[in-house]
């Protein structure tokens, strides 16, 4: 196989394995009613706490980040670091618009996470640090993770890290791009807290 036809199977493997939706699968699979229609309607792991389960949530936020990390680390043992950044970009674009729900999918934080375990996992502990900086503060997981994914690229580049920061651009923009609802219900004061159902 050609190394530009392993870029090409690393995209879609990533997409492929980003798109799984784990708050939507254990939720159903625990009873509970249909993840879409509760809260801000999202597949996430925030929305899933909405459930009173914070051992669903926990559970997806794990399975989230983990998709992300295995597409990364699978293919750059394989294919190299070009096929790394674009599984984890495939990953990504997975998990926001998958194609077995009709490409309405979750926000991104938790794969955000997952893809940077996998590419620099020093880029994830900032990650972390300033979602649950934010998070403790201001008690808005949507403010916390649109801050984390926003500082994340300037790390990368200031740890120099270009490659890196510029798919971290692209996904920051993607996940303002998702958040989008979350951004007019902070400027209102009318956004959900960590917490609340």
């Amino acid at each position: 196989m050609t190394s530009d036809a392993f870029l090409v199977v690393a995209f879609g493997f990533g997409y492929l394995l980003g798109s799984i939706p784990f708050g939507l699968v254990l939720t159903k699979l625990a009873g509970a009613q249909d993840l879409r229609s509760i809260g801000s309607g999202s597949i996430g792991a925030t929305n899933v706490l909405r459930t009173g389960s914070k051992g669903l949530a926990a559970a997806t936020l794990i399975g989230d980040a983990l998709k992300g990390t295995i597409a990364v680390v699978i293919m750059g043992y394989y294919a190299g670091p070009d096929a790394a950044i674009l599984a984890a970009l495939g990953a990504f674009l997975g998990h926001l618009f998958p194609v077995w729900l009709k490409f309405n999918g979750g926000k991104g934080v938790a794969t955000y996470i997952g893809v940077l375990i996998g590419l620099f996992w020093p880029a994830a502990v900032v990650f972390c640090l300033m979602w649950l900086a934010v998070a403790f503060a201001a008690r808005y997981s949507s403010l916390a993770g649109l801050v984390a994914a926003f500082v994340t690229p300037l790390f990368l580049w200031w740890f120099g890290q270009p490659a890196l920061a510029s798919l971290c651009v692209v996904m920051t923009l993607l996940l303002f791009y998702k958040h989008r609802e979350n951004i007019k219900r902070l400027q209102a004061g009318t956004e959900s807290k960590i917490g609340a159902k």
